[in-house]
């Protein structure tokens, strides 16, 4: 049951900034698509004093892109505006492809892709492909504004470095560079679950089009935040990257994990799932990096 709060709904996005260093002291949530946030509080998890709902702010929902400045998503743009935007096929391409996978229709309809961030759920689909991506999240306050790398957003289980007053405001993703491919998957049982463990791979070429010149390599789900598996992106820096090197990569990073068992996996099946997916998930960004 749901315990009785007061509604706010600003409509600009200084009118939410005002709101927000107002009540910042006071028990409060901010809630866009409300896809994650309503769940907990029909559990009774939370029961915020002051609900202030941003999904009006129009501004806020955005596609763009260019060659100099690179790929920008507005923070409530929805799941399914990612998903459909031609704007995506101009080096993106795997943005369209994990949203497809998120959830259903009905939620990637309504639910926005800040939101999705801002929960902080270990097993999301998008931090893991935009910390891949190399992507920078915009963060804005009344007063200042501040940019954050997408791998250090999160800090805990639902738990994110945004400060007392702020929001996310923008995604913003660097042009991708040449010889460069990513891919992203997850393993689960029902289609439109969560992530039981998920992995992105992004590998950038050298110009001989065999030797990786950088690597990185994010694991969903298999930690209480997305993780780089920085000691198996070494394995493959600098290296001709074969099938016994990808596989050895996927060794190295399922001991890089630290997963949880629960009721859909236990952790060392998670761990032998990273093992499967870096490999797997690898060869598929290997092969779209030597068409780039």
């Amino acid at each position: 049951m749901i315990k009785d709060f007061e509604y706010l709904a600003p409509k600009t996005l200084k009118d939410a900034l005002t709101l927000l260093d107002k009540y910042k002291d006071e028990d409060h949530k901010v809630i866009a698509g409300g896809q994650s946030l309503l769940v907990l509080m029909r559990q009774g998890l939370v029961a915020p004093q002051y609900l202030i709902d941003i999904k009006g702010i129009s501004e806020l929902s955005y596609i763009k892109s260019d060659a100099k400045e690179g790929l920008k998503i507005g923070a409530l743009t929805t799941h399914r505006a990612v998903e459909k935007s031609p704007v995506m096929k101009n080096g993106y391409s795997v943005l369209s492809e994990m949203e497809k996978r998120l959830a259903s229709v009905q939620t990637r309809n309504w639910g926005t892709i800040g939101g999705n961030i801002c929960h902080g759920d270990p097993a999301g689909d998008p931090a893991p492909v935009l910390i891949a991506l190399n992507a920078t999240l915009k963060v804005a306050g009344l007063k200042a504004e501040r940019t954050v790398p997408a791998e250090d957003f999160t800090l805990d289980y639902f738990e994110t470095a945004l400060e007392p007053g702020e929001l996310l405001v923008e995604i913003q993703v660097p042009s991708p560079r040449p010889r460069t491919g990513t891919a992203y998957s997850k393993f689960n049982i029902i289609e439109s679950d969560m992530a039981t463990v998920s992995a992105a791979v992004s590998v950038t070429l050298k110009s001989d089009n065999k030797t990786c010149d950088d690597v990185r390599i994010v694991l969903g789900a298999a930690a209480p935040t997305p993780r780089r598996a920085k000691k198996a992106e070494a394995v493959l820096r600098g290296k001709e990257v074969t099938d016994s090197l990808l596989k050895e990569a996927g060794n190295v990073a399922s001991t890089e994990a630290e997963p949880l068992s629960d009721i859909a996996a236990s952790a060392e099946y998670r761990q032998e799932l990273v093992k499967v997916m870096v490999a797997r998930i690898g060869r598929e960004a290997l092969a779209r990096a030597k068409k780039a």
